[in-house]
């Protein structure tokens, strides 16, 4: 009880400048009054001013245009509340707990590269180890300037071994000798950071899928978990991404990182409706521990609580 309310806590905190929005958004548009016909269409600019999405604010006012008919107006307090349900009904089947059931259970990150990918990585390092598990980490963005000495050094801050090979290595072999070594030292969860971007010919998904297929024939059934991850404040670009990776490599659900980063926190509930894949985990700070489980109902709590 203590962890989801501490995460409640977080949460608050990351989407308060929405949850602001939101509040002075509706004090102004109903004056203290009740809400009638004539303000649904600048009710609706509001919702999709928080990037909640077209679809998902155009289905919130349809609800609402029944229960105006029905009651003869709405106060503030019964919009919120009514806001909250439609919103809890939106993001249905969103949280998922990672799938831990194998040993070891193999991770892939994927995303584009400036995407906190590899922070994340070691944030999520940090979360598994701090819940009991042996972590392993593997260094297979092997292109990006830098990035196998930023994992190697939140390794050694975590106290999470980095599988490594110098720069410019070949990315299958990393992840073929991260395998191996979660194998032999009986690591409950391997966690493989990848590229974003390539500085070769070589395309892109086609080197993760190869990356993929290495791991399934090292370890039968693995990658059981290829998560995408996402800054929040990057929006409907964001989302094309991820639809790429999809497509390319399949993915198992989403990271949501930047949620204190931006004034627009309901592009949580657009980008689960269009991508329609789970929601693992968010970021909710810079700090170490600002990675949490996604939980679904806090975050409607949080983004659309009456005070």
């Amino acid at each position: 009880m203590s962890f989801l309310r501490n995460l409640g806590e977080r949460l608050q905190g990351s989407l308060e400048r929405t949850h602001r929005n939101l509040k002075q958004g509706l004090e102004s548009l109903l004056g203290g009054g009740r809400l009638d016909p004539a303000l649904l269409s600048d009710l609706e600019s509001l919702l999709i001013g928080a990037d909640l999405g077209v679809h998902t604010a155009q289905e919130f006012i349809e609800r609402l245009t029944a229960g105006i008919r029905r009651d003869g107006g709405l106060t503030s307090e019964e919009v919120v509340s009514a806001l909250a349900r439609h919103l809890t009904d939106a993001l249905k089947g969103s949280g998922a707990a990672v799938d831990l059931s194998a040993r070891p259970t193999v991770v892939l990150l994927l995303g584009v590269n400036g995407s906190g990918k590899t922070t994340t990585a070691a944030k999520l390092a940090h979360l598994l180890k701090g819940n009991g598990h042996e972590v392993l980490l593997a260094a297979a963005d092997t292109f990006r300037a830098g990035a196998i000495e930023q994992l190697q050094l939140w390794g050694d801050r975590i106290g999470v071994p980095v599988i490594a090979q110098k720069a410019g290595a070949d990315p299958s072999a990393v992840a073929f000798d991260a395998v191996k070594a979660a194998q032999a030292r009986r690591s409950d969860v391997l966690i493989v950071d990848t590229a974003g971007r390539l500085q070769t010919k070589t395309n892109l998904m086609g080197e993760l899928v190869r990356i993929k297929r290495v791991i399934a024939r090292q370890c039968p059934g693995a990658p059981q978990e290829s998560l995408m991850v996402i800054e929040a404040p990057t929006g409907q670009n964001g989302i094309s991404q991820a639809r790429l990776f999809h497509e390319a490599v399949g993915l198992t659900g989403m990271i949501l990182t930047k949620l204190d980063g931006t004034a627009k926190g309901g592009i949580v509930v657009r980008i689960y409706q269009e991508l329609q894949l789970p929601i693992k985990f968010v970021g909710v700070g810079e700090q170490v521990d600002d990675l949490q489980p996604f939980d679904p109902e806090a975050f409607v709590s949080a983004l659309v609580r009456p005070s």
